[in-house]
């Protein structure tokens, strides 16, 4: 089963390429473009980096050197935006739309990562600085709640959690 992870910024009130081979250690990888419906987040270039894969922005991540177990334990990602306006203040939403499964998605929109109040400066450097909130939540009620409105920048990446049969 597949896990999808979704990363929103919103303006708040207050890589790689398909097909792309690369040589990671001793296997090598093949990256992959999210299909069509599965890339329904992704828009406004943003860029999810991991130090060992790269930019993770709308594509599956791949198979090789364990990359899909590893995602679970790695340090939170680098996140740039260098549409950013440098005199705004963001908030990043990192969720998983569909957890713990896509066939039994009971925790829908679970919260992995939440900032508020970061520059715009920060988000074009990958520099991310904020208020870090944690919890399960609805994320629609949260944008209402808010009165955040529209989202201007997304990207979401595909995993497979390593304990699903």
């Amino acid at each position: 089963m597949k896990l999808l992870k979704a990363v929103i910024l919103m303006l708040g009130l207050t890589g790689m390429v398909a097909g792309r081979l690369s040589k990671n250690g001793d296997r090598m990888c093949v990256y992959r473009v999210l299909s069509r419906g599965d890339a329904l987040f992704c828009k406004g270039n943003l860029h999810v980096i991991y130090p060992e894969i790269g930019d993770v922005d709308c594509m599956y991540i791949p198979e090789c050197n364990n990359f899909r177990r590893k995602i679970s334990i790695w340090d939170k990602p680098s996140i740039k935006y260098s549409l950013a306006s440098e005199n705004k203040k963001y908030i990043l939403v990192m969720v998983d739309p569909d957890a713990p499964s896509r066939n039994y998605p009971k925790n829908r929109y679970w919260r992995h990562w939440l900032i508020a109040n970061i520059s715009g400066a920060s988000l074009k450097t990958g520099n991310i600085r904020g208020d870090e909130l944690t919890g399960s939540w609805s994320i629609s009620d949260f944008i209402k709640h808010f009165h955040l409105g529209t989202s201007v920048a997304s990207s979401q990446f595909l995993t497979q959690n390593y304990h699903d049969f």
